[in-house]
């Protein structure tokens, strides 16, 4: 789409106002609104200032401005705002230099998909994430320094079956048997259904809605694979769509990965495969119908797992579901059909064109452009450099013995553990520019001081349970 088609699509649907959007480091979509009449064909040159020191992880208040250059190919009308508004996704640039913001997420996965071509290995890199979420009617939380809790409610909790709800009608999944119970159990088809018809109004294709497995409103949506940098857009219309429908139904959507005790976390199991000539090459001969490039590529990402989590499970929370023993596939290993391992190979299809790994350890929680940008800088990584993944895991993780077991690598178990693992590899990262050290120093310094020390620093509510009496 050019800058003038978008000024056309805006006088077609009567704009009134352009809003535009941008990720901040962390992972939150951004915005600010100018009058209609401020959009021209020379603001997707000019672009539009801003003070770069109010937002997470960027400029010093000495050096504030920034500019937020929109792409018309993000143009999309809101499907929420009262009056007609046009979005555009913007990149961010220096004002004085005009060159990318380095830390700007978005700048990263274009240089990531522009990278992947200039190494040979492929054109196009495909990401397919199974977002998870949890549907609440409630939640209250308060964090000072003399007192803590969180209270989440969910006419779906189990821990409802005995409250007076005038009349309590009873069907809520029981712990782990929230997939996939029919209605009255799933109490969310018709929000999820809102969804996916607001997804699709949006030209985001989605292939399957369903309950997840954790009682209390647990789901799954999931979208057609895009390109990476698509992918990363759509992602942030995902979340935008389905906090925006719940909230307007009276209820409140999470993407935290581990909001409940003793039940199921929530992923976002990634799908990714790497295109050559509209031809895929992660197909072939080998183990579970895969090609040499795809087995290398899976070398890359256990070599690199460790790593990896400082971006695709960001959060001190996501560890909370990354716990050996259990079900998240904290497993360093990959395997055709065992969902423990960090890596599967789906066999719905026998398509060549269906052929690609699934790295099940990332949580939605993440910043879709660092992640899959990190995902695509460790599988080309092993390609270049032949990574052998090892024999395949076929085997029930849960059965092995211990002296087995402890062969196994293992996913970090906290974020502290990920971050000082992403200290120590990351050269594959800064390759062609994709990730420079200003941008991981960043990361590791925002999320050690901001996330790391503040919850390492509190005592937790838990604590006085079994302490206080000592």
């Amino acid at each position: 789409m050019t800058p003038k088609d978008v000024i056309n699509m805006a006088k077609e649907n009567g704009a009134k106002v352009v809003d535009l959007r941008f990720m901040d480091f962390p992972g939150v979509w951004q915005h600010f609104s100018v009058p209609i009449r401020e959009l021209e064909e020379s603001s997707f040159e000019d672009g539009y200032g801003f003070d770069g020191s109010s937002i997470r992880g960027w400029q010093p208040i000495h050096a504030s401005d920034m500019l937020v250059v929109p792409d018309p190919n993000t143009a999309q009308m809101d499907p929420f705002y009262e009056e007609s508004t046009l979005v555009l996704i913007g990149n961010i640039v220096d004002p004085v230099t005009r060159e990318p913001y380095t830390r700007d997420p978005r700048n990263i996965a274009q240089k990531a998909e522009a990278y992947l071509k200039s190494t040979g290995i492929g054109d196009v890199a495909h990401f397919g994430p199974e977002a998870e979420f949890f549907i609440f009617d409630d939640i209250r939380f308060e964090s000072t320094r003399f007192g803590a809790f969180y209270e989440i409610d969910s006419v779906e909790g189990i821990w409802n079956t005995g409250r007076e709800e005038i009349p309590n009608l009873g069907y809520k999944p029981r712990h782990k048997e929230g997939y996939f119970p029919v209605p009255p159990m799933d109490k969310f088809q018709d929000l999820r259904t809102e969804m996916v018809l607001t997804l699709e109004s949006l030209g985001i294709e989605t292939e399957a809605q369903h309950h997840e497995v954790a009682t209390a409103g647990q789901s799954e949506i999931d979208m057609r694979f895009k390109p990476l940098l698509q992918m990363a857009d759509q992602l942030m219309w995902f979340k935008y769509v389905l906090k925006n429908v719940a909230y307007r139904n009276n209820h409140t959507v999470t993407f935290m990965p581990k909001p409940i005790f003793e039940d199921n976390g929530t992923g976002m199991h990634t799908h990714i495969s790497i295109w050559k000539d509209d031809q895929p090459q992660f197909a072939g001969d080998k183990y579970a119908g895969l090609s040499q490039e795809a087995l290398y590529a899976i070398g890359g990402i256990l070599h690199h797992a460790r790593a990896l989590c400082a971006f695709t499970n960001p959060t001190t929370n996501s560890y909370k579901r990354l716990v050996p023993g259990f079900e998240a596939p904290v497993n360093l290993a990959y395997s055709s059909r065992n969902r423990s391992a960090a890596i599967r190979i789906p066999l719905y299809s026998t398509s060549p064109k269906a052929k690609r790994i699934e790295f099940r350890t990332p949580d939605p929680s993440c910043n879709g452009y660092l992640a899959f940008s990190a995902m695509l800088m460790a599988v080309l990584d092993g390609i270049q450099n032949k990574i052998d993944p090892g024999d395949p895991l076929d085997k029930n993780i849960y059965n092995l013995p211990p002296e087995e077991l402890a062969e196994i690598p293992s996913a970090p178990g906290s974020l502290e553990d990920a971050l000082a693992s992403l200290k120590e590899d990351q050269e594959f990262l800064l390759k062609g520019d994709v990730f420079t050290q200003d941008a991981i120093d960043m990361w590791i310094e925002y999320k050690t001081k901001n996330e790391v020390n503040d919850v390492k620093l509190r005592p937790h509510p838990h604590e006085f349970f079994l302490y206080f009496d000592i």
